[in-house]
């Protein structure tokens, strides 16, 4: 029977080992950022399923238990810590080892795209290995932690303004006037779309014979950031568009209810959850999945930015100067250094990874609840501090958009956008 036993662990152990060759040796250039995007998203799965399962596990290992008793959320936010501290070691590693990479001749350009196999065993052993730390050093991580998912909100909101920009000038640069009958529709829509939401978060967070004056306060401070928003776009001085206003306002919009949804769900002015004590499992793993999404969207989104974060020798970093030589000058010159200089690489692949660590940061805030313990264990970015993560980084938002459109008049020497 143990012979059994021990040939079907065998054959377990070859199919998987083959499944994973099999898979990292079908990763091409282009999937690359796919592969990494797929590593990641394990991760958060890992985090989560270590969340539920391994609090009973950790509380009987010596070096983690050490400071004295704790409730199973504390454990559960070392689990989350824990995996998370490995992924951003990870692709902390990788960030550093990238840094000056700008032509594919670059032998770094091979190890960005290839050597999987040896990457996944890396990552495996460095989460492993997080493990085995005391709980000392993953309590300074988790401080951490808090500031890095506040870089990562801010490097997120950061691009959403930028593709707001690119969006509007690319349809303004078609000069037709379908494209400015559109710019207009789309404008108008995400106003309507604002504003309607907005009123519907009256409904759902501010029930009858409850005193939410602070929730009241959250819904129309959103209301007039995208009042202001039109006001200061549209003004003569300023010549911005309604585009990137109306965009930021329907985004600010769901910020906000991002943040009263996580108001706890015995706060009486939550009008989402305020009659049900529990979430259902169906409810957590739907939230899970919009929360995994959301954060392999931005952090692929910044991560692949050409606009500016691309290295200096990029194409797309230097599209927009005038050639030195004429046409056919230019086109021997190339001829002739074809050899000697590399494809220009067309993204950086160092802020691509740094973007991937502080996501990993970000997510661990998340699953832990910003390391809050009194909290329901069961619950998922739930609590006062992910409420009012979400309010700041609303009104941070509203701030940056508003100075985008204001700084070209405080400083007109100076380019923006």
């Amino acid at each position: 029977m143990s012979c059994l036993l021990t040939c079907f662990s065998s054959c377990c152990a070859s199919l998987t080992c083959g499944l994973c060759t099999s898979v990292a040796s079908g990763i091409s250039n282009r999937s690359a950022r796919l592969a990494y995007c797929g590593l990641f998203g394990a991760s958060l799965i890992l985090s989560w399923i270590l969340r539920e399962v391994a609090a009973p596990l950790l509380e009987k290992i010596p070096w983690i238990k050490s400071s004295g008793t704790h409730p199973k959320e504390w454990y559960q936010i070392q689990a989350v810590l824990r995996v998370s501290m490995g992924n951003f070691l990870f692709f902390a590693i990788l960030a550093l080892i990238m840094i000056g990479v700008k032509d594919k001749n670059d032998r770094r350009d091979s190890w960005h795209h290839g050597g999987w196999i040896a990457k996944m065993v890396i990552w495996l052993l460095l989460v492993v290995l997080m493990f085995f730390l005391p709980d000392s050093v993953i309590s300074v991580y988790g401080i951490l932690s808090k500031f890095g998912a506040g870089l990562f909100l801010l490097v997120q909101v950061i691009i959403l303004l930028d593709f707001t920009h690119t969006w509007n000038d690319a349809w303004v640069e078609k000069d037709e006037q379908k494209w400015y009958i559109a710019l207009l529709s789309v404008s108008v829509g995400c106003y309507l779309a604002a504003f309607t939401f907005s009123g519907i978060l009256f409904m759902w967070f501010n029930p009858s014979g409850h005193d939410c004056g602070l929730n009241v306060f959250f819904i129309v401070m959103t209301m007039i950031l995208a009042f202001a928003f039109a006001v200061i776009a549209l003004h003569p001085a300023v010549n911005g568009s309604l585009l990137p206003a109306s965009v930021i306002s329907i985004y600010c919009a769901y910020v906000c209810y991002t943040g009263l949804s996580s108001e706890p769900h015995d706060y009486a002015c939550n009008g989402l959850h305020n009659k049900s004590k529990a979430v259902s499992t169906s409810t957590l793993v739907l939230g899970m999945l919009t929360t995994v999404l959301s954060v392999l969207y931005s952090a692929v989104r910044a991560g692949s930015s050409t606009t500016f974060l691309s290295p200096p020798s990029s194409p797309k970093a230097s599209a927009g100067k005038k050639p030195l030589l004429e046409a056919e000058e230019l086109e021997e010159g190339k001829e002739k250094k074809k050899e000697a200089e590399g494809q220009p690489v067309s993204y950086s692949y160092t802020f691509f990874h740094l973007i991937f660590a502080l996501a990993s940061m970000y997510s661990a805030m998340l699953l832990s609840g910003w390391t809050d313990t009194s909290e329901s264990s069961s619950l998922i970015d739930v609590g006062w501090t992910s409420v009012w993560v979400r309010i700041c980084t609303e009104w941070i938002t509203g701030l940056l958009y508003i100075w985008t459109l204001l700084a070209p008049l405080f400083f007109p020497d100076r380019e923006f956008f």
